[in-house]
């Protein structure tokens, strides 16, 4: 089994400059491969991305949100970030694997599609589909309420949420030492962004998840 995440980036067209989201962006995906293997992006801010282990799939889509929401207005002081991201996650075989990952295909591949074809009616940004019903019942409703504070992270929770969940064992002194900020600001920053809470429902995730494959 495999995690195939489908997404795309919300509001990317206001920006007019589209590096300011497709380097740094280019740059975290290839933490889990070689575009157009295991990634690609295409029809201008649409992506897919393959996650071998499905149980890393919920961490990838959360260091991909904590990403998207520390990307800073170019030349203006705003707290929250112009862009945001919609992702859905699908578990299951893949039957044909291409040189492209948008001409591979499988059950991962079909229920990834079929669920972020519903994240905009659902007025979510982030939800799972995979082959046990009623732990995608559970799971989705702790990704929807989790989104509600995610989607209001500012640009520094972003950012902080990104160094925490590239490397959670680092202490908070360390990922101060990186945003050039004090441990008292670090602490500040994560218990706004509920930090703590988002961690707690990607261990979660991830012991369920064990228990099913």
């Amino acid at each position: 089994m495999i995690a195939l995440l489908t997404g795309d980036i919300i509001n990317s067209r206001e920006l007019k400059d589209q590096n300011l989201w497709i380097n740094p962006f280019k740059k975290l995906l290839g933490n889990w491969g070689q575009t157009p293997k295991q990634w690609e992006i295409f029809r201008g801010d649409s992506f897919q991305l393959e996650i071998s282990d499905p149980k890393e799939s919920l961490l990838a889509a959360l260091q991909i949100k904590a990403l998207i929401k520390s990307l800073p207005y170019p030349d203006e002081n705003k707290r929250s970030s112009p862009v945001d991201v919609r992702m859905a996650i699908g578990i299951g075989s893949k039957s044909y694997d291409a040189e492209r990952i948008s001409e591979s295909n499988g059950e991962a591949f079909v229920r990834s599609g079929e669920k972020f074809e519903q994240l905009k009616s659902e007025m979510i940004t982030l939800a799972i589909n995979s082959p046990w019903s009623e732990w995608n019942d559970e799971m989705n409703l702790y990704l929807k309420l989790a989104g509600i504070q995610m989607d209001s992270w500012s640009i520094s929770s972003g950012e902080l949420m990104s160094e925490m969940l590239s490397n959670p064992d680092r202490t908070q002194a360390e990922i101060g030492a990186v945003l050039h900020i004090n441990q008292n600001s670090v602490s500040k920053r994560y218990k706004s962004a509920n930090g703590e809470d988002i961690l707690a429902l990607e261990k979660l995730f991830r012991k369920k998840l064990t228990q099913l494959l």
